[in-house]
């Protein structure tokens, strides 16, 4: 799915703003119509936001409610195709256009699109949506499940859920109204491989619907001139090399960019034009270390959730660029996007900033009790894949996350892992395949990982309080891990809450020194291990969470920047241990 460009074939029209809005707790909008007949009791709502924060008498609903916005056709749109695409509905959207039925999505995070050609006008058009943010056990991530002995739920909180962060519901990021050439590029794969002597090549996988073009140019250009100028008559193959000398590689330190530009023509006359970033760079691991570009590199960074007062896990660029600020200025060249995809715009300014990423699945809180197993293990390929044809082209993307914490204690959850492994590394051969886990060497799916990734709280959850004993069975557990799997480690969270202006001498939990003491602990530790490939705190700043008695107002506390960021000292103890010099 290629993102909305805007040029002379193709332009978008963003949707965002004040839309009409409905809460439909008793489910009676289908019966009565709303589609056609919006109720005149209606609220107003801002979009893209989620809707609990913005009201103050439904901030726990997590059920059902109706959006409708009016739109006119833009000038210029007529002779295009028309598409609807959503970028993040939680978690199942129906939608119609001018009373008809459009079509319907599962799952909150990744985008979807619709072709409304056939029923858009001129004039005044009419878009509606039905929005289920339910969670259930069929659902991914799951929601309001029965406990199991042999399950580690945590789900006595409110809302009912099977994970530690709000489930957030509505309409999340933007909604665009695209015109598109009828026939033109569908989908556009980008690879690269370094050659001897600072060479590399870019590798193009191009899709087409192609029954009137006649030729393909492709250029690619840095900075300052063309590297090189490809014109194909078509039918032809839509595979091809270019070859680059001297490359500029991609990394965190200088994280350069090549413009890709390729247009589709009849008769010498351009009808489709596409452009997109490029960065050339080479990923791998092995027990020595993590290697980029054939340098072994060390992760610095953070777990992180979209998440801000107010807007929930709604898109706003200002909080995305302050949230990757403060990551550089601290020192990080990396982070994980926990526990579910975030927007395009992260992934774009992630590409631009410099940092590398493990992106996440929404297959947070998998469980693997028979019933309904066969509905989660279908969504959770269905998440892979779209995630993956989503992010593919990213240099920012070393790693594709398949799940965060499964409860994978029952027996059938080996083979549902390893599967889910094997799918994403059949999509996508170039980049490695993980997932993070919180047991210990008992998990059996970390042999099919490229590298393993952990979620550790001893001096937190286990130890309390107790940094010194922490230290030491932390060392134990994760010398036997890597004795047994022989992969390089990555600590994909860690952490302890501290409750801003809480201070305590001597340092005790939940007050800011102690936050700090336990962070330096875990650093000091884990500089001393040449298997460990990065360290990741857990988190970057406060976020919502349901509501339970060990989350002091509805909040985890392990940012080490507050909700709406201001830092903690863990946040200066980071930046120096980060920057040395």
């Amino acid at each position: 799915m290629i993102y909305p460009q805007f040029n002379e074939c193709r332009q978008y029209h963003d949707l965002s703003g004040i839309w009409k809005f409905q809460f439909d707790p008793n489910n009676q909008g289908l019966n009565e119509n709303w589609m056609n007949h919006f109720p005149k009791s209606h609220r107003f709502i801002a979009v893209p936001a989620s809707w609990n924060d913005q009201f103050e008498d439904f901030r726990d609903y997590v059920d059902i409610a109706w959006y409708k916005t009016q739109f006119h056709l833009p000038w210029g749109y007529k002779q295009k195709k028309i598409l609807l695409r959503f970028g993040s509905i939680h978690y199942f959207a129906q939608v119609w256009l001018n009373g008809s039925l459009v079509g319907h999505h599962e799952g909150g995070n990744l985008p979807f699109q619709f072709d409304v050609t056939s029923l858009v006008r001129e004039s005044q058009n009419n878009l509606v949506l039905r929005v289920d943010g339910a969670l259930s056990a069929l659902s991914v991530p799951p929601g309001n499940v029965t406990p199991h002995p042999l399950d580690t739920f945590q789900n006595n909180t409110y809302p009912s859920v099977n994970f530690d962060f709000f489930p957030f519901c509505g309409v999340q990021r933007p909604v665009f109204l695209l015109a598109v050439p009828e026939h033109g590029f569908i989908d556009i794969t980008i690879t690269s491989k370094l050659l001897p002597q600072d060479n590399a090549q870019v590798q193009l996988q191009i899709q087409l619907d192609s029954t009137i073009a006649t030729q393909l140019d492709v250029h690619l250009s840095d900075l300052e001139k063309e590297i090189r100028t490809n014109i194909f008559q078509l039918p032809s193959s839509t595979e091809m090399v270019i070859e680059v000398p001297n490359a500029k590689l991609w990394s965190p330190e200088s994280p350069f960019l090549y413009q890709l530009d390729l247009r589709l023509k009849q008769d010498a006359i351009t009808f489709d034009h596409i452009q997109l970033p490029v960065g050339i760079r080479e990923i791998r691991a092995n027990s020595n270390g993590l290697f980029l570009n054939n340098q072994r590199i060390t992760l610095k960074g953070f777990g992180r959730h979209e998440d801000f007062p107010i807007l929930g896990r709604g898109s706003n660029p200002a909080v995305l660029i302050k949230d990757l600020s403060l990551m550089k200025w601290v020192g990080a060249n990396s982070f994980r996007t926990s526990h579910y995809p975030y927007s395009e715009d992260t992934m774009a300014l992630a590409d631009k900033m410099g940092f590398l990423v493990i992106d996440e699945t929404p297959s947070v809180g998998l469980f693997f009790e028979e019933t309904g197993l066969a509905a989660r293990f279908k969504l959770s390929l269905d998440f892979i894949k779209d995630l993956i044809e989503r992010d593919k082209n990213h240099p920012c993307v070393f790693c594709w996350s398949i799940a965060n914490e499964p409860h994978s204690a029952r027996p059938n959850a080996l083979h549902y892992l390893k599967e889910m492994i094997a799918f994403a590394k059949q999509l996508d051969s170039t980049r490695l395949v993980s997932f993070a886990s919180f047991r210990n060497y008992d998990e059996e799916a970390l042999h099919f990982c490229d590298l393993i990734c952990l979620n550790r709280y001893l001096g937190w959850y286990s130890y309390p309080g107790c940094l010194s004993e922490a230290s030491v069975n932390l060392s134990q557990d994760l010398d036997s891990i890597f004795k047994k799997f022989q992969k390089p480690i990555l600590l994909t969270e860690f952490g302890a809450d501290a409750l801003a202006g809480h201070h305590a001498q001597p340092p005790e939990m939940f007050s800011e020194e102690y936050q700090s003491l336990l962070i330096a602990a875990y650093l000091d530790l884990l500089n001393t291990k040449q298997y460990i490939i990065g360290q990741h705190i857990w988190t970057l700043c406060d976020f919502k969470t349901a509501q339970a008695i060990h989350r002091i107002g509805g909040l985890n506390l392990k940012g080490v920047f507050t909700r709406d960021r201001r830092p903690k000292l863990a946040a200066h103890l980071l930046k120096k241990a980060w920057n040395p010099s």
